[in-house]
């Protein structure tokens, strides 16, 4: 079991919380945050992890070196800013399994990710999103899905700014190794609206629906919950 974690994010509505650190490294409870998603990939079983780094990364690859309590950890070190899109295509090439997950370095998900992955193998799709409910889509748009609870797929994406409930995008994959990916994008793009927006209709995309808790750490409010909220998930 491989994973690929987004860890270059500047943090830029984070910047005078980080003390010259990349957002993934944001202090939960005295720890860096990325120290639960690390966690939580161990406990499902992961045996490696890539780590999508950019900004300042010597500060994570000090922290954590080659492996995190006995899970070996790699890093695919952008040079130049490449997107969500294109970090997850740089990464996904050091893959050695047929799938891995991808979660994004500043999103929580309480979810069984070993369940989420046998999910993605036994559907036979090229990619599986994981999706939660959301009591307001307006942070994050939407996710239009259809199909029954056995054979869900996701089939378009709504604008942020809609308001009421809905099912919103988790921010963790499951993703063939051998994706295909459109011809046209550029070495820069965004994952979410460059390929999965835009091709959503060729990609026959599985939904994994998760129920367990959800925090995107992205906004100075939400990190500030992250230090009471998070601190159950840590070993």
């Amino acid at each position: 079991m491989e994973a690929i974690v987004l860890a270059g994010g500047l943090g830029t509505r984070l910047a005078a919380r980080l003390n010259n650190v990349p957002k993934p490294m944001a202090p939960v409870a005295g720890r860096p945050f990325l120290e639960i998603l690390l966690s939580q990939l161990r406990r499902a079983g992961c045996a490696r992890v890539v780590l999508s780094v950019g900004h300042l990364h010597e500060a994570i690859e000090n922290h954590f070196g080659a492996e995190f309590r006995g899970m070996r950890v790699d890093y695919a070190i952008e040079s130049a800013p490449l997107g969500t899109g294109g970090a997850i295509r740089a990464a996904l090439a050091l893959a050695g399994e047929d799938s891995v997950l991808v979660l994004n370095g500043d999103t929580f998900l309480d979810a069984d990710y070993a369940a989420m992955l046998h999910f993605h193998e036994q559907e036979a799709t090229p990619l599986t999103i994981a999706v939660t409910r959301c009591a307001n889509l307006a942070r994050y748009g939407g996710v239009v899905i259809h199909g029954t609870s056995e054979g869900l797929r996701v089939s378009g994406f709504q604008e942020k700014g809609r308001t009421g409930a809905g099912w919103i995008n988790a921010g963790a994959y499951s993703l063939r190794k051998d994706l295909r990916w459109p011809e046209n994008l550029p070495e820069k793009y965004s994952f979410e609206t460059d390929f999965l927006a835009a091709h959503i209709d060729s990609l026959d995309a599985a939904a994994f629906p998760v129920t367990g808790f959800f925090l995107d750490i992205g906004v100075p409010e939400d990190l500030d919950r992250a230090q009471t909220e998070l601190v159950r998930f840590f070993d």
